[in-house]
């Protein structure tokens, strides 16, 4: 979750009228880092604006995770990573983003639907 721009611009602000570091990140409660970010980008870009998420999936593609799970229903995480090349947690978040349950007949109900 990234920070509003407003209160970026005011943390910005009170740094600029002559605070420490320590004092803006303690009055703001954000990170020293996060603030000495905050500057350089205001510095170098000129604005505060945050910059899209660009995901990828980078090796479990939603719609081929999907057509798995449909022609086999019963296979485990661990299968179902050997098969993507990935570990049986990548499997089981790639999962949850689909909203796709442990539960066999929920899977095939699913996956049959969409």
């Amino acid at each position: 979750m990234s920070y509003p721009i407003k209160y970026r611009k005011r943390v910005i602000e009170y740094r600029q009228k002559g605070h420490t570091l320590e004092e803006t990140s303690n009055i703001f409660v954000a990170a020293i880092s996060t603030i000495q970010r905050w500057e350089r980008q205001l510095k170098e870009k000129r604005d505060l604006e945050t910059k899209p998420l660009n995901r990828t999936f980078k090796k479990i593609a939603p719609k081929k995770l999907k057509e798995y799970i449909a022609e086999h229903p019963d296979a485990y995480l661990k299968e179902i990573a050997e098969v993507f090349e990935c570990i049986d947690t990548a499997v089981r978040k790639a999962l949850k983003r689909q909203n796709i349950t442990q539960k066999k007949d929920r899977n095939l109900q699913r996956t049959k639907q969409g």
